[in-house]
């Protein structure tokens, strides 16, 4: 009960992060931006390894289908802010069609931000 109760809190909070990051992005930086893509692709990779290995198994072993309902939400809420952060970074680096690629088939497979975060880190 407290997990569901801190991940709607977590939820919020993460919402209203987001939406002032993207408020703001016009007035910051440019390597503003690298920043917020590689905070929310970290917080979403986390949020998917947590979705995989943890609420899903409380789910179907536990028989708990809460949980899956609200790290879903959570990280379906931080995917989209991935994408379109990625989004973002594409346009304000003119990178390729194939990095954006890239980083989106990445951003499907477990711990691939984690690596996309990795190469991003060693370009900057």
């Amino acid at each position: 009960m407290y997990l569901f109760l801190l991940l709607l809190l977590l939820k919020k909070q993460l919402l209203i992060v987001i939406l002032q990051s993207s408020l703001k992005l016009n007035k910051m930086e440019n390597k503003s931006t690298l920043n917020i893509l590689l905070k929310v692709g970290f917080l979403e990779g986390l949020s998917y390894l947590l979705l995989l290995f943890i609420a899903m198994p409380l789910k179907y072993f536990a028989d708990m289908p809460m949980s899956v309902r609200y790290v879903g939400m959570v990280h379906g809420v931080l995917f989209v802010a991935f994408v379109v952060f990625l989004f973002q970074g594409t346009v304000q680096y003119k990178w390729s069609i194939k990095k954006f690629a890239l980083g989106f088939i990445l951003s499907l497979l477990p711990f691939g931000t984690f690596y996309l975060e990795k190469t991003l880190k060693k370009e900057a």
